[in-house]
């Protein structure tokens, strides 16, 4: 990477170390949800987190609002909630003076940097559809007119994984469409009490603003520019081959046995982005294989669709995962 770059780089990185610094003042622990986030970000791609209510999933999203100079706005998805409600609609306008009527086209929620789309199961497919279509497309249109999106735009939509009543499953298609699936756990102990401390005495904190759209934008880009090496280009494209169950699988029978459908390229180019922004974020300007096997629980967790006869005897995504990286011979991070 050349000097230039590399004195930019290791500018937009201090503002990182100060973004994440803003984030824990609110946010207690959960370093490893931030991380991600952060990659999923910084590749312009966007995340499903997943996590039993109470664990801060809304007020992670809320902070990243405070924390980065960009517009943020929020939809509580309902079984109610409309198309529409998300992308906007027409409406008919007339002139003062001339009497003439014509529509104009008001935008809705989703045209912001930062979208929290919360629950996002609660709402029907139709409507589900909207907002993963504009996630992929950058776009809405409306009446055959296309509408871009403000850039950067990153959605983050909340999962809650236990209460399926009155609930609307995405399908896997859709699931595709998000870069990683974060998964938040419960607090340790120390934490634990850090939280209550936090937050049962004396005001909230707030995170202050440090990283503006323009140097978001620049990280994204820089990203984009880091070099992958031809051993690591290797690694991520035999670990996703392997997750195919009508593929050889070198002896890998688990895959066989408890996979219905395992991940397309589109698993392998997030993979390779993800391990990028992951070497980005430790000041290193070379992904490596660890790299590689951070990004794969969070790649690959909503990619792979496990048969009958896993759920049968709770075989769980990630221990699927952790199987191939060990075929692979890739360290478990």
């Amino acid at each position: 990477m050349p000097s230039r770059e590399t004195q930019k780089l290791d500018e937009l990185l201090e503002r990182v170390s100060r973004l994440k610094a803003e984030i824990a003042k609110v946010i207690v622990g959960q370093n490893r949800v931030v991380e991600e986030l952060l990659i999923a970000l910084l590749c312009r791609g966007h995340a499903l987190i997943v996590g039993v209510p109470g664990l801060a999933k809304t007020l992670i999203v809320s902070t990243f609002g405070q924390a980065l100079d960009l517009e943020f706005k929020r939809i509580q998805f309902t079984p109610d909630l409309m198309p529409s409600d998300i992308t906007g609609t027409e409406v008919l306008e007339e002139d003062p003076k001339t009497r003439e009527r014509r529509f104009r086209f008001v935008k809705g929620p989703i045209f912001t940097n930062l979208l929290l789309a919360d629950e996002i199961n609660r709402t029907p497919p139709k409507t589900q559809s909207a907002l993963l279509q504009a996630m992929q497309e950058n776009t809405v249109t409306y009446n055959g007119v296309n509408y871009p999106l403000p850039q950067p735009f990153f959605a983050l939509a909340t999962q809650n994984p236990i209460e399926q009543e009155g609930t609307y499953p995405l399908a896997e298609a859709q699931l595709d469409r998000f870069f990683f699936e974060v998964r938040i756990h419960y607090p340790s102990v120390d934490e634990e009490r850090e939280i209550i401390r936090r937050t049962t005495a004396g005001e909230p904190k707030e995170a202050s603003k440090v990283l503006s759209a323009q140097e978001v934008s620049d990280l994204q880009n820089l990203v984009r520019q880091v070099p992958l090496a031809e051993h690591v280009e290797s690694s991520a494209v035999e670990m996703i081959r392997r997750t195919r169950p009508s593929i050889s699988n070198n002896g890998l029978s688990s895959v066989k046995e408890f996979v219905a459908w395992g991940a397309g390229p589109r698993a392998t180019q997030c993979l390779v982005l993800a391990a990028k922004a992951r070497a980005i974020l430790q000041g290193r300007y070379a992904p490596s294989s660890e790299d590689l096997a951070y990004a794969a629980f969070p790649v690959l967790r909503h990619r792979l669709i496990l048969n009958f006869k896993a759920r049968a005897q709770n075989k769980t995504e990630e221990e699927i995962i952790g199987e191939i990286l060990k075929s692979c011979e890739l360290p478990r991070s």
